[in-house]
């Protein structure tokens, strides 16, 4: 009996290993993605005209497997995906050098397998992140003052941006650069080669300008006076504008949107999104879906405050970094304080990749956060 009773209450007992790791969890974070998750489907059911179909019943499915998928990856130990790293950034080039030449859709960002449409640029991201993450990691003193400790990571980050770029996805592609340089920033670069990087960025923008197709002009003239061209490019945004203004304080009330329910915004259910949730509920809804977003960020960016191998504080703070450029580009465009540029409201806008690359990313941070004593 004394046997059993010991047996029963060791540490050992997996039911007992599985209540000390659940307790671990951050639930704020949980929290956040859950009510985040549900909002998109309600905007969505929204978007529809109060119908399930065809966004807000995939997305609710989707977002309840992205969910089941996240806490099962919360109880994996943070050694397995150092292991998957490599090979997860290199699946990630060789998927985006196939959509280049076989992908399907208008502008061929999509590659369809078993009935699926899946966003390899999306996945590289938080693959990136990863890459980055392993290679700072294995340096066991790196001198930051010298150029060439910083040429691998700078190759790590041009090459996927390169070629995103080239679908052709402007947007996505700078999203991936600046993550890369962001996270290279982070780990403690020199501010000189900061300063040198900005100034040939700034000297290369008129050889930028001539290689961008004409619709990514159109998009950057826009952005500075929407007004040029009110009933082509710049119809969405001033339109965008409409609605976010004509909330008010307190919306117009759930679906209740006119701008949305006379379709006068067109891609209301995916990068504008947000643009419904301001119309119907308001500055204070928007302000809300912000606030919740913001202590999102900033819980998974206090974790790496608690970790101690630079693997994990990297890919923290990389992932708290990809939802903060998700959001801020996102509700800036749709705002019109940013040229338009494909950028999906995390969690919220429908779209099958960005999800589950979100809630994917949020499922590691959450093992390194549970497995953090275990270092």
């Amino acid at each position: 009996i004394m046997n059993y009773k010991s047996n029963r209450f060791s540490t050992d007992n997996p039911s007992n290993i599985l209540l000390t790791k659940l307790l671990k969890v951050n639930w704020l974070i949980v929290l956040c993605v859950v009510f985040l998750g549900l909002t998109g489907v309600a905007a969505l059911y929204s978007a529809a005209g109060g119908n399930w179909n065809p966004w807000a019943k995939n997305h609710l499915t989707r977002l309840i497997i992205g969910v089941v998928l996240m806490f099962i990856i919360t109880f994996i130990h943070p050694k397995f995906f150092y292991k998957l790293t490599l090979i997860s950034f290199l699946l990630g080039l060789l998927s985006l050098v196939f959509v280049k030449f076989f992908g399907v859709g208008s502008v061929q960002r999509w590659i369809t397998i078993g009935g699926l449409n899946i966003q390899p640029s999306e996945l590289m991201k938080f693959a990136l992140i990863l890459m980055l993450a392993k290679y700072f990691d294995q340096l066991s003193k790196i001198n930051f003052n010298r150029l060439l400790s910083y040429v691998i990571p700078i190759i790590y980050i041009i090459i996927p941006g390169l070629i995103v770029i080239s679908q052709p996805d402007l947007g996505t592609g700078l999203t991936i650069i600046i993550l890369g340089f962001a996270i290279l920033f982070y780990v403690g670069v020199s501010l000189k080669f900061v300063f040198i990087f900005l100034l040939t960025f700034i000297s290369s923008v008129p050889i930028i300008w001539q290689q961008l197709y004409d619709y990514q002009k159109n998009r950057i003239l826009v952005f500075l006076n929407p007004e040029i061209d009110s009933l082509g490019s710049g119809y969405q945004i001033i339109q965008s504008k409409i609605a976010v203004g004509s909330g008010g304080l307190f919306g117009k009330g759930y679906l209740l949107g006119s701008q949305s329910r006379l379709n006068y915004l067109p891609e209301k259910h995916t990068d504008f999104i947000f643009t419904l949730i301001s119309e119907e509920l308001g500055f204070f809804g928007a302000m809300i879906i912000i606030l919740t977003f913001c202590v999102l960020i900033f819980s998974i960016a206090k974790i790496s405050f608690s970790v101690e191998t630079l693997f994990s504080k990297v890919i923290v703070f990389g992932v708290s970094l990809l939802i903060f450029l998700y959001l801020t580009l996102n509700i800036g465009m749709v705002c019109g304080l940013l040229p338009v540029v494909g950028a999906p409201l995390p969690l919220i806008s429908y779209g099958g990749t960005a999800l589950f690359t979100i809630l994917i990313s949020i499922g590691v941070v959450l093992s390194i956060n549970v497995h953090k004593n275990e270092e």
